[in-house]
């Protein structure tokens, strides 16, 4: 254990606990006890005081999880069948934290979802069972209090904060049914009317349900494992949002591509998507799933919010290399674009300041280690494990709400005693025919800025709504519709005869998408220009036919049934 910001040093009281089956670790919700495995027993500790609380005899724990209030520490070990093909014993533990009790065990052969949900004050414990979804009351497992039972409940959530409790299931689509997210209010499941809410999707094999701080809303990434158009390698996927006052919307998602990540601002009131094929976009939406700020184009694939929601940091992780920006969500202003290469792990301290980014194995087994930052990309402490041993994990001691007050954001980088982790820009690969000639730069896809800092083409910088922009592209079209006929006027009647068959300078085309329209707008500009050239040859004192002077009166009607044509662009 290391003491955090500012000091980083080897805290004293925790001793130090070495060897290869070191592999599990868990803090509780706030933060006041901390569990271990070290492949002989798993140790729970009070973190002040490093005093040793309890000792459990399970040897093989590979994953830890204590519950909202510390009441129970469960724990999962790798399931085996007996070896004539009988059940095997219970894998999955829940044990009293301050009697060391066994409460109750359960077969949990997948390690996914492994551990039961808890309510925020553990009134409410609950578990994906065989397609359904069993509550437990007060911590009571002996006895199961309700069932979720839908076709094939395959997924659930529960909502975050105070009663009462909210549950968001997924049931996915068969034969040709689609699949569907439905909300419903502890403990009232009966029947479809009972549901809050309710949003069926096609193209969905597996979804992540997201539910906002103050448990108002859910937002639902439904994903297929292939994209049958092959345009993508991760599959298809789209965002759904669901209310539970019954309102739901699929969010548009001005970039085609991958959805990389979406995260909730802990106020409850936007959400931040990563999209699109790379450069990748990210853009703010609001409850009504408009786009509030749109950050533009770059290297990311994941965002996260600060803990008090007043920063955002936009990262390319994984495949990409590293980069960060750091944004003042309130401003909408750059703070810093810091960049931490390698890194399979990034988290927020929760005093919204600090930031820890690390190499993990077994993502990456080499140059293991992590950095801690100051938001405004000054690196305050750098660890590197050494070269024979590997790093696992790394989390932050985590803290209440409210624990730490909100600062005001700085811009200027704080101080630091280590060099600024600016990594050398590598040079692209020029083949050795070039090598020796001038550089001519050529990029593969020109980024896209951020809203605010696109070249304004007015003041207002707010984005348009849709019946603004809709006005915007009427107004447009009846100004080119105008400047046409203008021109066409303007310009036959300049012109002498013997010029006829010169160029006329080109007027921007005003399509309208449907093809019997623009007919009808070819013919009636043809008619109009064979009006000019009667007009002109009477002017030159020919005689001109009964029929040719009627064409000349109906030109008129014939320029405003243009102007109405254009219009209903």
């Amino acid at each position: 254990m290391v003491n955090g910001p500012p000091s980083f040093t080897e805290s004293a009281v925790f001793q130090r606990d070495s060897g290869k089956n070191c592999k599990a670790v868990a803090f509780s919700k706030d933060g006041s006890l901390f569990a271990w495995c070290n492949g002989e027993k798993v140790n729970v500790v009070n973190v002040t005081s490093a005093g040793l609380l309890r000792s459990f005899d399970l040897p093989k724990a590979v994953c830890l999880e204590f519950s909202p209030k510390n009441n129970i520490l469960a724990t999962w070990q790798a399931y085996s069948a007996a070896k004539d093909g009988t059940a095997g014993a219970p894998n999955l533990q829940l044990h009293d934290v301050k009697t060391g009790k066994c409460l109750k065990s359960f077969i949990q052969k997948k390690m996914q979802n492994w551990c039961p949900c808890w309510a925020d004050d553990e009134s409410i414990c609950a578990r994906n069972v065989n397609n359904e979804v069993h509550f437990f009351e007060n911590n009571n497992f002996n006895t199961i209090a309700n069932k979720l039972h839908l076709q094939k409940v395959n997924d659930f959530v529960l909502s975050p904060g105070a009663q009462p409790t909210k549950v968001a299931v997924y049931v996915p689509g068969s034969k040709g049914a689609p699949s569907f997210v439905r909300l419903y209010q502890y403990p009232n499941f009966g029947g479809p009317q009972s549901a809050l809410a309710n949003k069926s999707f096609f193209k969905a094999d597996k979804v992540t349900m997201l539910w906002n701080k103050k448990a108002t809303a859910v937002l639902v990434i439904a994903s297929t494992d292939v994209d049958k158009t092959g345009a993508s390698y991760y599959g298809e996927q789209t965002l759904h949002y669901i209310a539970t006052n019954g309102e739901s919307a699929i969010v548009q998602l001005p970039k085609n591509g991958p959805i990389y990540d979406v995260v909730w601002n802990p106020n409850s009131v936007e959400f931040c998507a990563v999209y699109g094929f790379m450069p990748a976009k990210a853009t703010v939406f609001n409850l009504k799933c408009d786009p509030v700020f749109d950050f533009g184009t770059g290297p990311r694939n994941a965002a996260y919010y600060s803990p008090h929601g007043h920063i955002l940091v936009l990262a390319g992780f994984g495949n990409l290399r590293g980069q960060m920006e750091v944004w003042d969500v309130k401003n909408y202003k750059l703070i810093s674009k810091p960049v931490a290469s390698d890194s399979t792990y990034f988290a927020w301290c929760p005093d919204g300041e600090h930031i820890v980014t690390a190499t993990c194995a077994p993502r990456l087994r080499v140059s293991n280690g992590y950095k801690i930052w100051h938001y405004t990309g000054s690196v305050l402490h750098n660890y590197e494990v050494p070269s024979n041993e590997e790093m696992w994990q790394v989390s932050w001691q985590p803290f209440l709400d409210g624990v730490f007050p909100v600062k005001a954001v700085k811009y200027q980088a704080v101080p630091s005693e280590l060099p600024s982790a600016e990594p050398k820009p590598a040079q692209a690969y020029r083949p050795p025919a070039l090598r020796n000639k001038p550089v001519t730069s050529s990029k593969l896809h020109e980024d896209e800025p951020p809203q605010n800092m696109k070249p304004q083409s007015g003041s207002s910088e707010k984005p348009l709504s849709k019946t603004a922009l809709k006005n915007q592209k009427k107004h447009e079209a009846k100004k080119a519709a105008k400047q046409e006929a203008k021109t066409d006027c303007g310009q036959d009647s300049t012109q002498s005869s013997t010029s006829q068959n010169t160029p006329r300078s080109a007027v921007p085309v005003v399509t309208s998408g449907d093809p019997e329209i623009d007919k009808k707008i070819k013919n009636l500009k043809k008619k109009l220009k064979a009006i000019e050239q009667l007009k002109e040859q009477a002017a030159a004192g020919k005689q001109l036919e009964k029929n040719q002077l009627e064409k000349i009166q109906k030109e008129s009607a014939l320029l405003q049934e243009l102007e109405d044509l254009e219009l209903g662009l």
